[in-house]
């Protein structure tokens, strides 16, 4: 949020300080009541966005003045959904644009929903453009319920869901009684009208054209213009994954000259048996390895295939389906010898317990780490291990785990990597002269994150509060004396007035 930045790089020594007092652990409930009354901006944003609150400090929240504080509170991922959702009649638009659109995007995969009456709430009284957030803090249930809710506005927008609507649902909502419902459903259907598209496809590169050649229903008319006569380079490509493709076509672009084409044709269910075995010993390797992960190959014949599997891709949080998989499917998957199906497999939060465990140990990094940040019962060795060997994107989450470990990270005081020296601060054994030690580390998180260690000597503590840098995390170390933390906030108030 640029106003939390602005407000950061606008904050003296003595204001920092206080954004690290807002946020220690240890801070007693009257002292946060003070910070949010009586402390500078910069400690109101930190107590607002990056803890969560006992109860009577949301409600004085609740009732701030600060526009700004309560809307970074309203997208705080620290915050209860439920006291978020108190939010949800501000009368600001800042506040009520921030609860809609919800914590950061890298929260994204398992943030909490907000309760399903607040949404309904929110697509009932917000503007269109307040209400386009909300997608994502959408609950499971209120989404497979959308299609038939008895309010019409939630029913609208259900509808968004088209593709994924089975044919029962979809002729009700053709014939809706509200006649928005209808109007759009209609929007939706005509996308599935082949002479519609044909009339609409337009004729130049466009985002529009794209959409349409890959997932609508094209005509032959369309089909063949874009093989004899495309509008842009990308058109055999995209249509490369169409459903509404005639098998003859499927053959012919099965032998494409553009690999990107025949990847993409290699990944269709619809694919036949001639067209596997040509893809199967295709020239381009992304080619043999898109086809190496079809669906109608066995195990014998996807072990003939000469592909390999990156190890340098991400691995993290992955899209949860509101319908689980099959667990047949998953479990053939589980027990490939292919690790991107195994990679699929490790993806499923619903993956049972014995599969669990055999996937902790796969040999393929891919296979655990993705295990690791998706399993709600990962266990706390493989995330440890998936942090020292995984570097890629979203590492970070892995340590958002309750069961990440704890106990035994002093042993990593050494280490070259310093995201992993910076464990040591999680370590509650760790002797006082190492936790000292760290503050002096090269790398400013290491220092950081050791400067808030409650094993941290206290004379190195108060000698912090007064480091440019650290003072911010030796504020927020929950050894602080209780007596030194009230004298912090009087000597600003004092200042100040």
């Amino acid at each position: 949020m640029w106003i939390r930045e602005k407000i950061w790089n606008e904050a003296g020594p003595a204001e920092r300080r206080l954004a690290g007092l807002a946020v220690n652990p240890a801070a007693p409930v009257s002292l946060l009541l003070r910070l949010l009354a009586d402390g500078p901006p910069a400690a109101r944003m930190a107590l607002c966005g990056d803890r969560d609150l006992p109860g009577s400090v949301v409600d004085a929240l609740l009732a701030h003045p600060d526009r700004w504080a309560r809307a970074v509170f309203a997208s705080s991922p620290h915050a209860d959904p439920a006291q978020r959702a108190r939010l949800v009649d501000d009368p600001e638009f800042v506040v009520k644009a921030h609860l809609a659109e919800g914590p950061p995007n890298r929260w994204t995969v398992r943030r909490p929903r907000l309760p399903d009456p607040t949404v309904v709430h929110i697509i009932n009284t917000y503007d269109g453009e307040l209400v386009q957030g909300i997608d994502c803090q959408i609950s499971a249930g209120l989404r497979r319920d959308m299609p038939t809710h008895p309010d019409p506005k939630v029913r609208l927008w259900g509808v968004g869901s088209w593709r994924s609507l089975p044919v029962g649902l979809r002729a009700a909502l053709l014939a809706d009684p509200n006649p928005e419902v209808r109007e759009c459903a209609e929007r939706h259907a005509r996308h599935e009208d082949p002479q519609w598209v044909q009339r609409e496809l337009p004729e130049h590169s466009c985002h529009a054209r794209t959409g349409m050649l890959m997932h609508d229903a094209l005509n032959r008319a369309v089909i063949d213009s874009v093989l004899t006569a495309p509008v842009g380079q990308g058109d055999r490509a995209m249509i490369a994954g169409n459903p509404s493709l005639p098998p003859d076509v499927v053959v012919l672009l099965a032998a494409d000259p553009d690999p990107e084409v025949r990847g993409d044709i290699a990944r269709r269910p619809d694919l036949g048996a001639a067209e596997r075995r040509a893809l199967a010993v295709d020239p381009d390797p992304k080619v043999r390895l898109a086809l190496s992960t079809h669906p109608a190959l066995t195990e014998s014949e996807r072990a003939g295939i000469d592909y390999e599997v990156p190890q340098d891709g991400y691995f993290g949080p992955c899209y949860q389906q509101s319908e689980p998989r099959d667990p047949a499917a998953v479990r053939r998957d589980a027990l490939s010898a292919h690790p991107l199906l195994r990679r699929r497999a490790a993806g499923d939060q619903l993956l049972p317990a014995d599969l669990l465990d055999l996937l902790a140990a796969d040999p393929d990094l891919g296979v655990r780490v993705t295990l690791a940040q998706n399993h709600p019962d990962a266990p706390a060795e493989l995330l440890l291990r998936s942090f020292l060997e995984y570097t890629g994107g979203d590492r970070v989450e892995l340590l958002t785990r309750p069961q990440f470990p704890t106990v035994g990270l002093a042993a990593y005081a050494e280490h070259e990597d310093p995201a992993v020296r910076a464990l040591v601060a999680r370590d509650p054994e760790l002797a006082p002269a190492l936790a000292d030690r760290l503050t002096r580390d090269p790398d400013p998180e290491v220092r950081g994150v050791l400067a808030r260690h409650p094993n941290l000597p206290a004379a190195r503590i108060v000698e912090l509060l007064e480091d440019g840098e650290l003072a911010r995390h030796a504020a927020a170390n929950p050894a602080l004396d209780p007596a030194l933390m009230e004298e912090l906030v009087n000597a600003f108030v004092r200042t100040a007035c």
